[in-house]
């Protein structure tokens, strides 16, 4: 449909967190929010830990952000006895911060209600007309809901990694939680792959679970009836997919016996029982993915700017993917 390049700059990759809570104002956290340019989360996280002269483990923070991008997250940092260095000593040419305020307790992981994106498309190759009428089908129908290529890592070889380490391989404990994603991430992709294919990603199967909109809550599997058909249509639910871990599946039926077909070979066997031995549990995954405020603007014949808000732990590489090819100019 189109060809296109993303993050020639990282001003044109655009992240700002949306923040699930507001600070108390009280503690000994200070939450800084903290705007960075070419800069990961990982790296910024050590600046302020060295800033405020605390171990890294002191530093908290809700999502993980690409290095390369202009992004706008929280950090919280623990200050004994709330004596906070001076806040200019932290400013720099990448690292800015645009607000702090004093909170109860450390920023955990996850604790963000998604991202709000602006991304610029350059050197795009295809119809204006077909391009536009693309988005509108994504603003209208939404895409399927895939774990993006960053969960794989670089040279997408985490999944290898990941069998590795169930073979036996030691790792550290950090890398073996991404690790652990990965498996996950790859056996739900090739579920959800499955579903595309057969053109029912984003209807229900008998032995359905339902995941509600904006939440990790599933229920199901139920008898289909109007209700449900409704709930559907107006994406307050989403059909959902296996994120595996030990348990028996919840889903039922002909769900079921799909889910378990395409996990069936030895590469999917493999990662399962790792994943089990890991003792993650069954978890659900909604299968379809709804961009929240699409909107997007031509700034030139060749260069679309793209804004949207999706939950957390949603891609928006994902997103560009129902565009056409688009190369990460980041990463060659």
């Amino acid at each position: 449909m189109l060809s296109a390049r993303i993050r020639s700059a990282p001003e044109d990759f655009v992240v700002d967190e949306i923040d699930a809570f507001e600070a108390s104002g009280a503690g000994e956290h200070l939450l800084l929010t903290i705007e960075k340019r070419g800069m990961n989360t990982a790296f910024a996280a050590k600046r302020i830990a060295q800033w405020a002269g605390v171990a890294e483990s002191a530093i908290g923070y809700a999502g993980l952000k690409d290095r390369h991008a202009l992004t706008r997250q929280r950090f919280s940092v623990w200050i004994p006895k709330k004596i906070a260095p001076d806040i200019a000593a932290l400013q720099s040419d990448d690292l800015r911060v645009l607000a702090h305020a004093w909170h109860a307790r450390k920023l955990p992981r996850g604790a963000l209600a998604g991202n709000r994106f602006a991304l610029t498309l350059r050197g795009i190759v295809g119809d204006a007309g077909v391009i536009d009428e693309r988005l509108r089908a994504i603003a209208a129908r939404g895409v399927p809901n895939y774990f993006g290529e960053q969960r794989f890592g670089r040279g997408g070889d985490n999944v290898a990694k990941a069998l590795s380490m169930f073979a036996g391989r030691r790792v550290p404990r950090e890398e073996r939680t991404h690790l652990l994603s990965a498996a996950r991430s790859e056996l739900f992709n090739r579920v959800l792959a499955e579903r595309v294919r057969r053109g029912d990603w984003d209807r229900g199967l008998d032995g359905e679970v339902w995941m509600l909109d904006g939440s990790r809550s599933v229920f199901g599997p139920e008898p289909w009836n109007d209700t449900l058909a409704e709930r559907l249509a107006r994406f307050d639910i989403h059909p959902s997919g296996p994120l595996w871990g030990r348990g028996e599946l919840r889903s039922q039926g002909e769900a079921r016996a799909l889910e378990l077909a395409v996990l069936d070979d030895s590469g999917p066997q493999a990662l399962r029982a790792g994943l089990e031995r890991a003792g993650l549990e069954q978890e659900r995954r909604a299968l379809r993915l709804r961009p929240q405020a699409l909107a997007w603007e031509w700034r030139e014949a060749d260069a679309l700017r793209l804004r949207f808000e999706l939950p957390a732990g949603c891609y928006a590489t994902t997103v560009l993917a129902e565009l056409g090819e688009v190369v990460d100019a980041a990463y060659g």
